[in-house]
């Protein structure tokens, strides 16, 4: 597969095997939700925890998020491979029930929408929606919807520890490092996040074989905002071609 193609794919949600995306996609959503979903973490800072090891700091985040019903924020995506980055931007929505709402704007206009049953794809400069039961999607983006679900770190991950040298980061920020079971080691090798002294997530990398590497930044990130249901339906332009994955 050519870089092009491979960041074609990428840039759609495809481009590694369907294992191996569920795997990373739920590895992501687990350690987002304790990091980003954690209200009462709020005005705390990273030195309250200092010497705590990884499952205590994991235990306290996870009894804490199950709380936020909607989750808000800016979002910066990197996928590179060879040293050719391929960089995506805009905003994204959490919502409970399986609701996603990713808007790109960056370097093209994309969205990306799932209601927990159905998901679409849709690029306004090719005038093409793809509708895909979430079933059946092997989309890298479809395992974030668990962001808002209880989820217990110790079945995502073989071991979870503090990993603050694998990282450049600003000072005071803490880094986590998640590494696959068994059975998906073959898909990627590591997860890592940046969290800021108020537990805010800055980065989360991951890492695979092949020396790729998908980085998600987000900023501005908003605990239960409110929204309309309507943000999570979607009616195509007259003249759209509709393809429809069943």
């Amino acid at each position: 597969m050519s870089k092009s193609k491979n960041h074609n794919d990428i840039a759609r949600g495809r481009g590694f095997r369907r294992a191996g995306k569920a795997a990373v996609g739920n590895s992501l959503a687990a350690l987002l939700a304790f990091v980003l979903a954690c209200p009462c973490a709020r005005g705390r800072t990273t030195e309250n925890f200092a010497t705590a090891d990884a499952e205590a700091y994991v235990q306290q985040f996870e009894s804490s998020y199950h709380d936020v019903k909607s989750l808000r924020a800016a979002f910066t995506q990197t996928y590179t491979l060879g040293g050719n980055p391929r960089i995506e931007s805009g905003s994204v929505i959490f919502a409970r029930g399986g609701l996603m709402r990713w808007d790109y704007q960056r370097p093209m206009e994309k969205l990306f929408l799932s209601d927990g049953k159905e998901v679409q794809f849709y690029v306004p400069e090719e005038h093409q929606l793809t509708r895909t039961p979430v079933k059946l999607s092997d989309d890298y983006r479809i395992p974030f919807e668990l962001l808002l679900a209880r989820l217990n770190l110790r079945r995502v991950f073989a071991r979870v520890e503090m990993a603050d040298s694998a990282l450049e980061h600003e000072a005071g920020d803490q880094v986590l490092r998640g590494f696959p079971k068994k059975e998906f080691a073959g898909d990627y090798t590591d997860v890592l996040i940046e969290l800021s002294p108020e537990f805010d997530i800055r980065r989360l990398v991951v890492d695979y074989p092949d020396r790729g590497r998908m980085v998600f930044q987000f900023e501005h990130i908003e605990r239960n905002p409110p929204f309309s249901p309507s943000l999570f339906e979607f009616q195509p332009p007259a003249g759209t071609e509709i393809i429809n994955q069943r």
